[in-house]
């Protein structure tokens, strides 16, 4: 059984990790200080060091903690008991933001911009896209497996909707009176139809009653 000292350690550090994804969203990783973070929680910068050496490495692990998260969510997605077809609409509806202030885009996006500089934050953005290449490949072989869809690269595949999928959705965030969230996720799913060769209609379909 784990002791007081060590659960309050444990404790603290996550109340340090909400609160850096709170400043993060508000000021942005450039531009977000130790200082700041510290009068969020009420605590000397001192106390930040002691669990964290660096500014950098809170931000990081901030970073990993919340890519955990989500990575469990996905993995839910990806290995629920229902077809792939329903499953690939799922992905697709996971991936797309709730809205264009859609508070986990926003911080990747922030991630991106960060990792042409940052080579700790270019590593997580390599692993956050290739759990969207993993989820999005697997499911595409499972339903090939099945005879649901023929796809002769799933790699591929799950490559070229990745893609099409991140330059939609920074459209659809940056200019809203471009793209609906309804017409992205009808290109999401033209598109991840066409490679793994089945209607659209079917995505959706298949999406609404495993939903219901």
């Amino acid at each position: 059984m784990r002791n007081s000292r060590a659960d309050q350690a444990d404790n603290r550090r996550a109340e340090l990790l909400e609160a850096t994804r709170r400043i993060v969203l508000e000021r942005g990783l450039a531009n977000t200080r130790v200082a700041d973070i510290a009068k969020a929680v009420n605590v000397s910068g001192g106390l930040i060091h002691y669990h964290f050496a660096t500014k950098d490495e809170l931000i990081t692990a901030m970073l990993r903690a919340t890519l955990d998260i989500e990575n469990a969510a996905l993995d839910d997605v990806v290995n629920a008991p229902t077809a792939a077809v329903a499953r690939l609409d799922r992905v697709l509806h996971y991936y797309i933001p709730e809205s264009r202030s859609d508070q986990s885009w926003l911080l990747w996006l922030d991630v991106w911009n960060t990792a042409l500089r940052e080579p700790a934050v270019r590593e997580i953005a390599s692993q956050v896209e290739q759990t969207w290449l993993y989820a999005l490949e697997r499911v595409i072989r499972d339903g090939v497996a099945a005879e649901e869809f023929v796809c002769p690269d799933p790699a591929g595949a799950a490559e070229r909707i990745d893609a099409m999928l991140d330059g939609l959705v920074i459209r659809y965030t940056l200019h809203p009176n471009v793209l609906s969230q309804e017409r992205l996720l009808e290109h999401a799913r033209m598109a991840a139809a066409r490679e793994v060769g089945v209607d659209p209609e079917a995505l959706s379909q298949a999406g609404s009653a495993a939903s219901r």
